[in-house]
């Protein structure tokens, strides 16, 4: 078995509860550009920086259903994860072929999926370990659009009767909510939780950040 790289179990701290990540999902600086992310410890220093690649159509005439690889690496420029994005639609009408994540850690082995389900009313996504079984759910809130507060996605059990993290979206106030692409979300997770999960759990900050985009802003693209 190929081990998870240690740089993804870099916190120490034993008496805290939950580990926490922040992602600042920033701007763009045009439409040719590809995102960038920074990915920081609960201190805010950052532990990881991500880069995402696409082809010129996918950016500018299938976001934010795009597809797309983002490649995370610590930093000292070594990849540890890389997250694989096909396309596919993000819609009621299409049941059974929502969005998928792949995520690779490191580069090569394949460590779990985040899959979107579909639900008439929440946003849904399930964490599945590298065999395709489900490991944990994500339900988000009825209104996402984070106005004037956080917005929490709880990281569940399968049997959805335990909240074991979340992961939420930061108001970052209203010049920036209006008139900016940057997003900030925060991850929660027990700092025991399997390395391999945290790492699907950070991929999981972008295919929600891409399908709440769609969902809020549907004629902009990130």
């Amino acid at each position: 078995m190929v081990p998870v790289p240690k740089s993804l179990q870099y916190t120490s701290e034993r008496e805290r509860e939950r580990e926490r990540l922040d992602c600042e999902l920033g701007s763009k600086l045009g439409s040719g550009t590809c995102s960038k992310y920074e990915i920081k410890n609960h201190l805010g220093q950052r532990v990881y920086f991500a880069m995402e690649e696409n082809g010129c159509f996918d950016r500018n005439f299938c976001s934010p259903i795009r597809s797309f690889t983002i490649r995370i690496t610590d930093n000292t420029g070594r990849e540890v994860i890389t997250v694989n994005r096909p396309l596919r639609c993000n819609s009621c009408w299409f049941p059974c072929y929502m969005q998928e994540l792949e995520v690779q850690s490191p580069p090569g082995t394949i460590v779990g999926y985040v899959v979107q389900k579909w639900d008439p009313l929440l946003p849904k996504f399930t964490i599945l370990n590298e065999s395709k079984e489900d490991v944990l759910k994500i339900i988000g809130p009825y209104a996402t659009c984070s106005c004037f507060g956080d917005v929490d996605f709880e990281v569940k059990t399968l049997n959805e009767m335990s909240t074991i993290g979340k992961i939420s979206k930061y108001w970052s106030g209203f010049v920036n909510n209006v008139f900016t692409n940057a997003a900030n979300f925060g991850i929660q997770v027990p700092v025991d939780l399997d390395v391999k999960i945290k790492a699907i759990m950070i991929a999981a900050c972008f295919l929600i950040v891409s399908t709440q985009n769609q969902r809020e802003k549907p004629s902009q693209a990130r």
